[in-house]
């Protein structure tokens, strides 16, 4: 369990009393006195012992036919995640997906690839996708479309960005489990039709959908809309959390 920063104590999320992010750090405080005194004096409370830092996963196109535009804004949105701190994960794949990687390569962020392929020879020669702007490649051998789980299920938010049928496929697993979902607006793609998608669906998941045409503000606002209430149930398999009662 994660450790209180200021009190020391493990931290049921359960019943968290609440939780800040620093750094791309996920903080829990077990009561109001402890995240009262954290918010009046964060550098006190340096230790990160027991805690672990949060993910954001980016889908998108993965074809090279995109703009200039969308290329820039993909590598902005990169460098915005990892100039906060927080890991990337994408499907380790060529085009807007690869243009965050490399930012956040460029920012110094941690970013790590979800392979569909068994090895790297695998990942090269038959899935023709980049391997030199990882920190870490995970080969799950699930192909193309089996490890769009698992990019959603290690992702603590999700950011469309541009995107076709594999990132319907993606957004349609991170709606459906209640997931904070980030849109890149202007992107084109299935990024700029979440709201006909929704409508289509008519399904309450508890999942939220954060919009911005702004890489730094969208990622502002996600981490605003986790630390104020998405983190209670960060996904539907948290069902039957309670929430913290202070």
């Amino acid at each position: 369990m994660p450790l209180d920063p200021v009190c020391g104590h493990e931290v049921d999320l359960r019943h968290a009393h609440s939780m800040r992010i620093a750094g791309g750090w996920a903080l829990y405080f077990c009561s109001a006195g402890c995240a009262q005194a954290f918010a009046a004096d964060p550098t006190s409370f340096s230790s990160r012992a027991g805690q672990m830092r949060l993910a954001v996963g980016v889908m998108g196109s993965a074809s090279n036919d995109q703009t200039e535009e969308q290329r820039r804004a993909a590598y902005h949105l990169g460098r915005a995640i990892a100039s906060r701190g927080f890991n990337l994960i994408t499907g380790a794949c060529p085009g807007l997906p690869y243009e965050a990687a490399r930012g956040a390569r460029e920012a110094r962020g941690l970013s790590m690839g979800i392979s569909p392929a068994l090895s790297l020879h695998e990942h090269l020669y038959r899935y023709h996708s980049p391997a030199d702007v990882f920190d870490a490649l995970i080969y799950t051998g699930s192909g193309l479309m089996g490890r769009e789980v698992t990019n959603i299920h290690s992702s603590d938010m999700v950011v469309l960005v541009g995107g076709r049928s594999g990132t319907l496929g993606e957004f349609a697993i991170a709606y459906d489990e209640g997931k904070l979902i980030g849109v890149l607006q202007g992107t084109g793609g299935i990024a700029d039709a979440t709201d006909r998608i929704i409508e289509t669906i008519e399904k309450d998941t508890g999942a939220r959908l954060v919009r911005n045409r702004d890489p730094d503000e969208l990622i502002d606002g996600l981490s605003e809309a986790f630390e104020t209430s998405h983190f209670r149930r960060p996904s539907c398999f948290c069902d039957g959390v309670g929430v913290g009662t202070g």
